[in-house]
């Protein structure tokens, strides 16, 4: 049924367009669907009887919002309270006992297997697996209930501009400091200062494996002495002065940590420095500049990243000889400060500034960023020295923002879905991973691209038969009430009546601001002929119109 549903729902235009001049409630809405993950019943019309534009200013002062709830929600999730150090150390522990299980025999694991997940493993590896899913519900619980609803927005634009694949190694420890510490406090910041603090992230360091980068036939200076440090050792009763240990032993570890070295530089965090996250693939640059800022680079590193180590710059590492990234001159001999001078250049740059504002433009307001919007965001850039906070006014304010053709212009994204999807309905998530889980499930596992450049703003990437079916089995399961990791209040969208145009009507108010289309009322009405009980039909029409065409835009 669902699936014939979704093929009568595609007859309908896929963009929903506005009158050129917009009323307070339209603009509330647009403004709610597009700097928040949608409205919470009520809303729309506390926004639009506050002045819309009131609401988009205390959005971009998110520290003077009182946002109690979703800091005391946060504040249950256990992984808040660990630093990597802590977690690695539960990491490791629950490796440990899992190969001690594995070494107990084949029918213990396979026994194991067959028990429910919550039972799988022993206590550390069952704290491990739950800190994980933690890392990834955090960000639904935030979106859902915080009411700083831009600067999650914001947040969650950066995670994606400044991509780390949780999945990788070391990541599944630094990530949520990488997360909590580095991106969070700077989201509506200096953009200079975002990029310098992400360049020194161990989890980005680590995921794009500068923290191997070494100038050619370095070393560390404990591998340069001949033997390791002096102590007296004894041979068959001899003494023999200058060796901790047996000569051969020690030869031994020394060659084996010297074929673990790094043999030279690491171009990848280089190119991602300069095709992502600064100057865009036509910016300008060179495959020279990206081996030049890559000898800049060297010697930042993490100090014993398996272990949740901070950043750490080896001097011994780097590469002190002159360079020249985009014809500007580095002189030989400095060090980190090189590495930093570069940063600010780079982040100053018109090329950085029309390649991060077109992206900002994107996820606000349209796939295809108006020529304008964009030139409205480079001209705030450098009034005010790259300050995000009003980079994202000069969008906001600008009339591209607020355009006919932008409305409804955009696809949700399977968080921006799920998320709204559970404000619409007065939603209140728990901490357990499923609703994380669900957005998993449609094509988004947070924190888990594994590619650098993030998941895909553009909105092919996220609309087809199989996705559009698998929203509406989410939403039909959300709006009954059957969706793990979720309660709803839908009292406070529509009241259980039966009568169907009367609930369809408050639906439409409650849900879409009353942009349904006459396609999707007549579906919904369909489907409503046969409801006897008021409740049921009710969670019908309220799962049908989040399922339906019009609630997968923004």
């Amino acid at each position: 049924m669902l699936a014939a549903l979704v093929l009568a729902f595609q007859s309908v235009c896929p963009t929903v367009r506005l009158s050129a001049q917009l009323s307070p409630h339209d603009s509330a809405l647009h403004a709610l669907d597009r700097l928040a993950y949608g409205p919470r019943p009520g809303e729309v019309d506390a926004v639009a009887a506050g002045g819309v534009m009131n609401w988009i200013d205390r959005q971009l002062s998110p520290d003077q919002l009182d946002d109690r709830l979703a800091a005391e929600r946060a504040a249950t999730f256990r992984i808040l309270r660990y630093d990597s150090g802590d977690l690695a150390r539960l990491y490791a522990a629950a490796s440990e006992e899992r190969r001690e299980r594995q070494q107990q025999g084949a029918r213990q694991p396979a026994m194991d297997s067959l028990a429910p997940p919550a039972q799988q493993g022993g206590k550390e590896e069952q704290m491990g697996r739950r800190l994980a899913g933690e890392v990834e519900q955090l960000v639904v619980v935030r979106a859902a209930l915080s009411r700083r609803q831009l600067y999650e927005v914001m947040v969650d634009f950066w995670v994606n501009h400044f991509n780390v694949f949780f999945g990788k190694g070391a990541d599944r420890v630094l990530v949520p400091s990488y997360i909590e510490e580095t991106l969070r406090p700077r989201a509506l910041g200096k953009f200079a200062d975002l990029l310098i603090a992400a360049a020194r992230s161990p989890a980005l360091l680590f995921y794009l494996d500068n923290w191997q980068s070494v100038a050619p036939g370095s070393m560390p200076p404990a591998l340069t002495r001949p033997r390791l440090q002096a102590r007296p050792w004894f041979s068959r009763g001899r003494y023999v002065p200058g060796f901790s240990q047996e000569p051969a032993r020690a030869d031994s570890q020394r060659r084996r940590a010297l074929e673990r070295m790094p043999k030279g530089i690491n171009e990848n965090y280089a190119r991602e420095l300069l095709e992502l996250h600064t100057l865009g693939v036509d910016g300008g640059y060179t495959q020279q500049d990206v081996i030049e800022v890559a000898r800049i680079l060297t010697g930042w590193s993490i100090k014993r990243p398996q272990q949740g180590g901070g950043f750490e710059f080896h001097d011994w590492a780097h590469d002190y000889g002159e360079k020249t990234v985009l014809g500007v001159r580095f002189p030989a001999g400095h060090g980190m400060d090189e590495g930093v001078r570069l940063l600010k250049l780079l982040a100053s740059l018109p090329a950085t500034m029309h390649h991060v504002s077109r992206k900002l433009c994107q996820r606000l307001v349209n796939d295809e960023p108006p020529d304008g919007c964009v030139d409205d965001a480079v001209a705030a850039w450098k009034r005010s020295s790259g300050d995000i906070r009003e980079v994202v006014r000069a969008i906001v304010r600008g009339p591209d923002f607020w355009a006919p053709q932008n409305i409804g212009a955009k696809v949700k994204t399977p968080l921006e879905f799920v998320v709204s999807a559970v404000r619409a309905v007065g939603g209140d998530p728990d901490t357990t991973p499923r609703l994380a889980q669900v957005v998993a499930r449609l094509g988004q596992p947070l924190y888990r691209h594994v590619a650098p450049d993030g998941y895909p703003e553009r909105e092919e990437a996220w609309v087809n038969s199989g996705a559009l079916l698998d929203r509406m089995n989410v939403a039909v399961a959300l709006a009954a009430g059957r969706l793990p990791g979720v309660t709803v209040a839908l009292d406070s969208v529509a009241p259980a009546t039966g009568d169907a145009e009367q609930l369809i009507a408050a639906v439409n108010d409650g849900i879409l601001g009353g942009t349904m289309s006459d396609n999707t009322r007549r579906v919904i009405r369909d489907e409503l002929a046969d409801a006897r009980d008021p409740v049921a039909a009710r969670a019908l029409a309220v799962g049908l119109v989040l399922g339906g065409p019009e609630f997968q835009r923004q």
